[in-house]
Protein backbone atom coordinates (compact mmCIF):
# COMPACT_ATOMS: atom_id res chain seq x y z
CA UNK A 1 0.00 0.00 0.00
CA UNK A 2 1.24 3.50 -0.85
CA UNK A 3 1.82 5.60 2.28
CA UNK A 4 3.96 8.30 0.62
CA UNK A 5 2.29 11.71 0.58
CA UNK A 6 1.96 13.14 -2.93
CA UNK A 7 3.91 16.33 -3.71
CA UNK A 8 1.99 19.58 -3.98
CA UNK A 9 2.72 20.02 -7.69
CA UNK A 10 0.72 16.91 -8.62
CA UNK A 11 -3.05 17.21 -8.92
CA UNK A 12 -5.46 14.27 -8.80
CA UNK A 13 -5.45 13.70 -12.56
CA UNK A 14 -1.66 13.47 -12.55
CA UNK A 15 -1.75 11.03 -9.64
CA UNK A 16 -4.29 8.96 -11.54
CA UNK A 17 -1.99 8.97 -14.57
CA UNK A 18 0.95 7.72 -12.51
CA UNK A 19 -1.09 5.04 -10.78
CA UNK A 20 -2.65 3.61 -13.95
CA UNK A 21 0.03 3.94 -16.64
CA UNK A 22 2.88 1.49 -17.03
CA UNK A 23 5.36 0.94 -19.90
CA UNK A 24 5.01 -1.75 -22.53
CA UNK A 25 7.68 -3.93 -20.92
CA UNK A 26 5.93 -4.10 -17.55
CA UNK A 27 3.89 -7.07 -16.41
CA UNK A 28 1.94 -7.16 -13.13
CA UNK A 29 2.45 -10.91 -12.92
CA UNK A 30 4.51 -12.10 -9.98
CA UNK A 31 6.27 -14.51 -12.35
CA UNK A 32 7.94 -13.08 -15.43
CA UNK A 33 7.42 -16.31 -17.34
CA UNK A 34 3.84 -16.75 -16.16
CA UNK A 35 4.82 -20.14 -14.72
CA UNK A 36 3.84 -20.27 -11.03
CA UNK A 37 6.59 -22.72 -10.06
CA UNK A 38 9.33 -20.64 -11.75
CA UNK A 39 9.81 -17.50 -9.62
CA UNK A 40 11.81 -14.61 -10.98
CA UNK A 41 14.89 -15.21 -8.82
CA UNK A 42 15.19 -18.74 -10.25
CA UNK A 43 14.47 -17.60 -13.81
CA UNK A 44 17.20 -14.96 -13.47
CA UNK A 45 19.67 -17.83 -13.09
CA UNK A 46 18.14 -20.14 -15.69
CA UNK A 47 17.74 -17.50 -18.40
CA UNK A 48 21.46 -16.89 -19.14
CA UNK A 49 22.11 -20.65 -19.29
CA UNK A 50 19.26 -21.06 -21.76
CA UNK A 51 20.48 -18.04 -23.77
CA UNK A 52 24.01 -19.50 -23.83
CA UNK A 53 22.97 -22.81 -25.33
CA UNK A 54 20.41 -21.39 -27.74
CA UNK A 55 22.88 -18.96 -29.32
CA UNK A 56 25.75 -21.46 -29.11
CA UNK A 57 23.51 -24.05 -30.75
CA UNK A 58 22.79 -21.70 -33.65
CA UNK A 59 26.48 -21.05 -34.23
CA UNK A 60 27.31 -24.75 -33.87
CA UNK A 61 24.71 -25.51 -36.51
CA UNK A 62 26.40 -22.99 -38.80
CA UNK A 63 29.82 -24.50 -37.98
CA UNK A 64 28.69 -27.97 -39.01
CA UNK A 65 26.32 -27.02 -41.85
CA UNK A 66 28.91 -27.15 -44.61
CA UNK A 67 27.36 -24.11 -46.29
CA UNK A 68 29.92 -22.55 -48.59
CA UNK A 69 28.45 -19.05 -48.39
CA UNK A 70 29.54 -18.88 -44.74
CA UNK A 71 33.23 -19.15 -45.61
CA UNK A 72 33.59 -15.43 -46.34
CA UNK A 73 32.36 -14.62 -42.84
CA UNK A 74 34.53 -17.12 -40.97
CA UNK A 75 37.51 -15.63 -39.19
CA UNK A 76 39.31 -18.97 -39.44
CA UNK A 77 38.86 -21.94 -41.74
CA UNK A 78 36.87 -24.79 -40.24
CA UNK A 79 39.89 -27.10 -40.33
CA UNK A 80 41.79 -24.82 -37.95
CA UNK A 81 39.45 -25.63 -35.08
CA UNK A 82 40.64 -29.24 -35.11
CA UNK A 83 44.23 -28.50 -36.05
CA UNK A 84 45.09 -25.69 -33.63
CA UNK A 85 42.87 -26.15 -30.59
CA UNK A 86 44.35 -28.16 -27.73
CA UNK A 87 41.05 -29.06 -26.08
CA UNK A 88 38.52 -31.49 -27.55
CA UNK A 89 34.90 -30.47 -27.89
CA UNK A 90 33.91 -33.03 -25.22
CA UNK A 91 36.39 -31.47 -22.77
CA UNK A 92 35.01 -28.04 -23.53
CA UNK A 93 31.43 -29.22 -23.06
CA UNK A 94 32.27 -30.82 -19.71
CA UNK A 95 34.00 -27.72 -18.32
CA UNK A 96 31.32 -25.32 -19.53
CA UNK A 97 28.54 -27.35 -17.90
CA UNK A 98 30.53 -27.49 -14.66
CA UNK A 99 30.98 -23.71 -14.63
CA UNK A 100 27.28 -23.17 -15.26
CA UNK A 101 26.41 -25.46 -12.35
CA UNK A 102 28.73 -23.46 -10.08
CA UNK A 103 27.31 -20.22 -11.45
CA UNK A 104 23.74 -21.32 -10.79
CA UNK A 105 24.52 -22.61 -7.32
CA UNK A 106 26.27 -19.38 -6.37
CA UNK A 107 23.34 -17.40 -7.68
CA UNK A 108 20.88 -19.36 -5.57
CA UNK A 109 22.90 -18.40 -2.50
CA UNK A 110 23.47 -14.78 -3.49
CA UNK A 111 20.24 -13.59 -5.10
CA UNK A 112 17.39 -12.95 -2.72
CA UNK A 113 13.70 -13.22 -3.48
CA UNK A 114 12.21 -9.78 -4.17
CA UNK A 115 8.73 -8.40 -4.56
CA UNK A 116 7.94 -8.14 -8.28
CA UNK A 117 5.11 -7.06 -10.54
CA UNK A 118 1.96 -5.95 -8.76
CA UNK A 119 3.53 -6.71 -5.37
CA UNK A 120 5.78 -3.66 -5.75
CA UNK A 121 4.49 -0.27 -4.56
CA UNK A 122 5.35 1.48 -7.80
CA UNK A 123 3.33 4.61 -7.06
CA UNK A 124 5.05 4.99 -3.69
CA UNK A 125 8.44 4.58 -5.34
CA UNK A 126 7.54 7.18 -7.96
CA UNK A 127 6.36 9.70 -5.37
CA UNK A 128 9.60 9.31 -3.43
CA UNK A 129 11.38 10.60 -6.52
CA UNK A 130 9.20 13.73 -6.68
CA UNK A 131 11.11 15.87 -4.19
CA UNK A 132 14.62 15.26 -5.59
CA UNK A 133 13.30 15.72 -9.14
CA UNK A 134 11.65 19.00 -8.15
CA UNK A 135 14.89 20.24 -6.56
CA UNK A 136 16.87 19.50 -9.73
CA UNK A 137 14.27 20.99 -12.09
CA UNK A 138 13.99 24.20 -10.08
CA UNK A 139 17.77 24.45 -9.76
CA UNK A 140 18.24 24.11 -13.52
CA UNK A 141 15.28 26.21 -14.72
CA UNK A 142 14.78 28.54 -11.79
CA UNK A 143 12.02 28.42 -9.20
CA UNK A 144 9.30 30.11 -11.28
CA UNK A 145 9.79 28.28 -14.58
CA UNK A 146 10.61 25.03 -12.81
CA UNK A 147 7.45 25.18 -10.68
CA UNK A 148 5.35 25.87 -13.76
CA UNK A 149 6.84 22.90 -15.61
CA UNK A 150 6.33 20.61 -12.61
CA UNK A 151 2.70 21.67 -12.29
CA UNK A 152 1.95 20.92 -15.94
CA UNK A 153 4.31 18.08 -16.81
CA UNK A 154 5.48 16.71 -13.46
CA UNK A 155 3.64 13.44 -13.93
CA UNK A 156 5.30 12.85 -17.31
CA UNK A 157 8.68 13.65 -15.81
CA UNK A 158 8.22 11.24 -12.92
CA UNK A 159 6.88 8.51 -15.21
CA UNK A 160 9.86 8.85 -17.56
CA UNK A 161 12.34 9.02 -14.69
CA UNK A 162 11.01 5.96 -12.87
CA UNK A 163 10.13 3.66 -15.74
CA UNK A 164 12.78 4.57 -18.32
CA UNK A 165 15.66 6.84 -17.23
CA UNK A 166 16.65 5.10 -13.99
CA UNK A 167 16.38 1.52 -15.36
CA UNK A 168 18.40 2.53 -18.45
CA UNK A 169 21.10 4.15 -16.31
CA UNK A 170 21.28 1.11 -14.03
CA UNK A 171 21.52 -1.24 -17.01
CA UNK A 172 24.44 0.65 -18.56
CA UNK A 173 26.06 0.93 -15.15
CA UNK A 174 25.84 -2.86 -14.97
CA UNK A 175 27.52 -3.13 -18.39
CA UNK A 176 30.28 -0.79 -17.22
CA UNK A 177 30.85 -2.76 -14.01
CA UNK A 178 31.07 -6.06 -15.88
CA UNK A 179 33.48 -4.59 -18.43
CA UNK A 180 35.64 -3.03 -15.72
CA UNK A 181 35.68 -6.16 -13.56
CA UNK A 182 36.56 -8.41 -16.48
CA UNK A 183 39.15 -6.11 -18.02
CA UNK A 184 41.33 -5.76 -14.94
CA UNK A 185 41.05 -9.38 -13.83
CA UNK A 186 41.61 -10.60 -17.37
CA UNK A 187 44.65 -8.37 -17.75
CA UNK A 188 46.05 -9.53 -14.40
CA UNK A 189 45.72 -13.15 -15.51
CA UNK A 190 47.92 -12.37 -18.51
CA UNK A 191 50.48 -10.13 -16.86
CA UNK A 192 51.20 -12.46 -13.95
CA UNK A 193 53.00 -15.53 -15.26
CA UNK A 194 51.90 -17.73 -12.38
CA UNK A 195 48.22 -16.78 -12.75
CA UNK A 196 48.37 -17.27 -16.50
CA UNK A 197 50.00 -20.68 -16.29
CA UNK A 198 47.81 -21.85 -13.41
CA UNK A 199 44.45 -20.44 -14.48
CA UNK A 200 44.06 -18.57 -17.74
CA UNK A 201 46.12 -20.81 -20.01
CA UNK A 202 43.19 -23.22 -19.72
CA UNK A 203 40.95 -20.89 -21.75
CA UNK A 204 43.70 -20.21 -24.30
CA UNK A 205 43.87 -23.86 -25.23
CA UNK A 206 41.27 -22.67 -27.73
CA UNK A 207 43.42 -20.77 -30.21
CA UNK A 208 40.43 -20.71 -32.53
CA UNK A 209 37.41 -19.74 -30.41
CA UNK A 210 33.94 -21.07 -31.06
CA UNK A 211 30.61 -20.23 -29.49
CA UNK A 212 30.01 -22.89 -26.87
CA UNK A 213 33.65 -22.66 -25.79
CA UNK A 214 32.99 -19.18 -24.39
CA UNK A 215 32.92 -20.44 -20.79
CA UNK A 216 35.71 -22.96 -21.24
CA UNK A 217 37.69 -21.75 -18.22
CA UNK A 218 39.57 -23.01 -15.22
CA UNK A 219 36.88 -23.31 -12.51
CA UNK A 220 38.52 -20.66 -10.30
CA UNK A 221 38.80 -18.21 -13.20
CA UNK A 222 35.22 -18.89 -14.25
CA UNK A 223 34.02 -18.13 -10.73
CA UNK A 224 36.12 -14.94 -10.35
CA UNK A 225 35.56 -13.36 -13.76
CA UNK A 226 32.15 -14.51 -14.95
CA UNK A 227 30.09 -15.54 -11.93
CA UNK A 228 31.36 -13.04 -9.37
CA UNK A 229 31.56 -10.24 -11.94
CA UNK A 230 27.88 -10.56 -12.81
CA UNK A 231 26.85 -10.66 -9.16
CA UNK A 232 28.95 -7.58 -8.35
CA UNK A 233 27.33 -5.73 -11.26
CA UNK A 234 23.89 -6.67 -9.93
CA UNK A 235 24.79 -5.38 -6.47
CA UNK A 236 26.54 -2.17 -7.55
CA UNK A 237 23.76 -1.30 -9.98
CA UNK A 238 21.09 -2.03 -7.35
CA UNK A 239 19.20 -3.89 -10.03
CA UNK A 240 15.76 -5.31 -9.51
CA UNK A 241 15.35 -9.00 -10.21
CA UNK A 242 13.99 -8.37 -13.68
CA UNK A 243 16.66 -5.79 -14.50
CA UNK A 244 19.32 -8.28 -13.39
CA UNK A 245 17.76 -10.97 -15.57
CA UNK A 246 18.02 -8.72 -18.63
CA UNK A 247 21.61 -7.82 -17.80
CA UNK A 248 22.61 -11.47 -17.33
CA UNK A 249 20.99 -12.48 -20.63
CA UNK A 250 22.59 -9.65 -22.63
CA UNK A 251 26.01 -10.26 -21.07
CA UNK A 252 25.77 -13.97 -21.89
CA UNK A 253 24.69 -13.41 -25.48
CA UNK A 254 27.47 -10.85 -26.01
CA UNK A 255 30.12 -13.15 -24.54
CA UNK A 256 29.03 -16.03 -26.77
CA UNK A 257 28.94 -13.75 -29.80
CA UNK A 258 32.52 -12.49 -29.36
CA UNK A 259 33.72 -16.10 -29.32
CA UNK A 260 31.55 -17.26 -32.24
CA UNK A 261 34.27 -17.19 -34.91
CA UNK A 262 32.17 -15.26 -37.44
CA UNK A 263 32.43 -11.65 -38.54
CA UNK A 264 28.88 -11.06 -39.71
CA UNK A 265 28.21 -7.47 -40.86
CA UNK A 266 24.55 -7.79 -39.89
CA UNK A 267 25.00 -9.32 -36.43
CA UNK A 268 23.25 -6.89 -34.01
CA UNK A 269 25.60 -7.88 -31.19
CA UNK A 270 28.61 -6.86 -33.32
CA UNK A 271 27.23 -3.75 -35.00
CA UNK A 272 26.92 -1.44 -32.00
CA UNK A 273 30.33 -2.00 -30.44
CA UNK A 274 33.85 -2.57 -31.72
CA UNK A 275 34.28 -5.41 -29.22
CA UNK A 276 33.23 -8.13 -31.61
CA UNK A 277 34.36 -11.61 -32.64
CA UNK A 278 37.22 -10.31 -34.78
CA UNK A 279 38.45 -8.02 -31.99
CA UNK A 280 38.52 -10.84 -29.46
CA UNK A 281 39.99 -13.31 -31.94
CA UNK A 282 43.12 -11.16 -32.10
CA UNK A 283 43.51 -11.70 -28.37
CA UNK A 284 43.42 -15.48 -28.86
CA UNK A 285 46.33 -15.38 -31.31
CA UNK A 286 49.98 -15.37 -30.23
CA UNK A 287 50.61 -11.90 -31.63
CA UNK A 288 47.74 -10.35 -29.67
CA UNK A 289 47.73 -12.39 -26.50
CA UNK A 290 48.69 -9.37 -24.37
CA UNK A 291 46.26 -7.04 -26.11
CA UNK A 292 42.48 -6.65 -26.39
CA UNK A 293 41.69 -7.63 -22.80
CA UNK A 294 38.35 -5.80 -22.88
CA UNK A 295 35.27 -8.00 -22.83
CA UNK A 296 32.44 -8.45 -23.48
CA UNK A 297 30.91 -5.06 -24.38
CA UNK A 298 33.12 -2.06 -25.06
CA UNK A 299 36.79 -1.31 -25.73
CA UNK A 300 37.31 1.89 -23.70
CA UNK A 301 39.71 0.29 -21.20
CA UNK A 302 41.92 -1.05 -24.00
CA UNK A 303 41.88 2.39 -25.64
CA UNK A 304 42.62 4.29 -22.44
CA UNK A 305 45.35 1.95 -21.17
CA UNK A 306 47.10 1.28 -24.46
CA UNK A 307 46.29 -2.41 -24.82
CA UNK A 308 44.25 -2.26 -28.02
CA UNK A 309 45.40 -4.05 -31.17
CA UNK A 310 43.70 -3.94 -34.56
CA UNK A 311 44.22 -5.89 -37.77
CA UNK A 312 46.04 -2.83 -39.15
CA UNK A 313 48.40 -2.93 -36.18
CA UNK A 314 49.13 -6.59 -36.92
CA UNK A 315 49.85 -5.88 -40.58
CA UNK A 316 52.11 -2.96 -39.63
CA UNK A 317 54.00 -5.13 -37.16
CA UNK A 318 54.47 -7.90 -39.74
CA UNK A 319 55.68 -5.36 -42.30
CA UNK A 320 58.15 -3.98 -39.78
CA UNK A 321 59.47 -7.48 -39.05
CA UNK A 322 59.90 -8.20 -42.76
CA UNK A 323 61.79 -4.93 -43.19
CA UNK A 324 64.13 -5.81 -40.33
CA UNK A 325 64.73 -9.27 -41.80
CA UNK A 326 65.49 -7.87 -45.24
CA UNK A 327 67.99 -5.41 -43.78
CA UNK A 328 69.65 -8.17 -41.77
CA UNK A 329 70.11 -10.21 -44.93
Amino acid sequence: MNTTAPPTFLDQSQLDYLSTNTPIYYTPSTSLTGIPWLPDHVFALAAPVIAYWVLSGIFHFLDTSGWKWLEKYRIHESSEVQARNLASRSQVLRDVIFQQLVQTGMGLVWIEHQAVGADVDHLGNILRLAKPMAVVVQWVLGRELGSELLATRGDIGLYTLYWWAIPTFKFFLGLFVIDTWQYFLHRALHMNAYLYKTLHAHHHRLYVPYAYGTLYNHPIEGFLIDTLGALVAEKVGQLTMREATLLFIVATLKAVDVHCGYNFPWDPLQIFTENNADYHDIHHQVIGIKSNFAQPFFVHWDDMLGTRMTRKDIEARKAEQKLKQSKAE
